[in-house]
């Protein structure tokens, strides 16, 4: 399902001939300012918003911002104004189109709006038989654990846009090595570069698959897939050294990160 956001009805129509041409877009309703959208997508809870940023009183940055209690759908952000790129992909859009829409471009977003649905979908399947088999076949959901932890994993990100220095970077997660926090501010280190990244830690820790990047130190997370030595130290306390022969250390209460190494 989805819906389409723009304060211009050629806008609107243009949009929405383009996408005729995919039969798998079913559009349900079309606003034409964000309070009108905000209330449409909490009513009906779409997959998919197509969404215009310069709109007069509430903007599409707006409209995101007034659905932060919701769980929110995959938008992407419709736009005459280049220069919003930056604040579209700060805003996690799955993609950003430019006015007027071309065909192809159109085509490729909504090749990655199929992926991103069919990893939510997947995920979200394999939560909804995992209560069911809990309650009535206990045994098969001990079975079924272990297979659902691949599926599990696709709600983690594998690609993070970082606004540094002017420049949009998108990031794969496999290259980071560690990540030190600086107040609202992340230190992503990548062996060869270091990128800043505003953003608390609490907020990315849940972005990042637990099974690798863990907290080592109340500043520090760590790609555990990165680690090739541990270093015991007094205390309690011991060292990580990292493929780019960067050593972390590791505070006492999160020794039990280590334990996974040593067994």
């Amino acid at each position: 399902m989805t819906i389409l956001v723009d304060d211009e009805p050629l806008a609107i129509q243009g949009l929405e001939l383009r996408l005729q041409a995919h039969d798998d877009v079913e559009i349900i309703e079309k606003c034409s300012n964000g309070r009108e959208a905000i209330r449409a997508i909490k009513t009906h809870k779409p997959d998919l918003v197509f969404l215009d940023i310069q709109m007069p009183g509430f903007d599409g940055f707006s409209v995101v911002q007034g659905l932060m209690e919701v769980e929110p759908p995959l938008f992407v952000f419709v736009t005459a104004y280049s220069d919003h790129a930056l604040r579209a992909f700060e805003a996690q859009a799955v993609d950003y189109l430019m006015k007027p829409v071309e065909e192809a471009r159109l085509a490729d977003t909504l090749d990655r709006v199929r992926q991103r649905l069919s990893e939510k979908r997947g995920v979200e399947e394999v939560e909804k038989l995992k209560e069911v088999l809990a309650e009535h076949a206990p045994e098969a959901a001990a079975d079924m654990a272990d297979g659902a932890d691949a599926v599990s994993s696709n709600r983690f990100e594998k690609l993070i846009n970082i606004k540094d220095r002017g420049q949009i970077f998108r990031v794969d997660v496999d290259t980071i090595e560690r990540i030190d926090a600086a107040g609202d501010y992340m230190c992503i280190y990548t062996g060869d570069n270091t990128l800043i990244l505003r953003e608390t830690m609490k907020d990315l820790e849940k972005r990042l698959d637990p099974r690798r990047f863990q907290r080592v130190h109340r500043s520090t997370i760590v790609n555990l897939d990165l680690v090739k030595q541990v270093k015991p130290h007094t205390n309690g306390e011991c060292f990580l050294v990292l493929d780019s022969g960067a050593s972390v250390k590791v505070s006492r209460s999160y020794r039990d990160v280590v334990a996974r190494f040593v067994h």
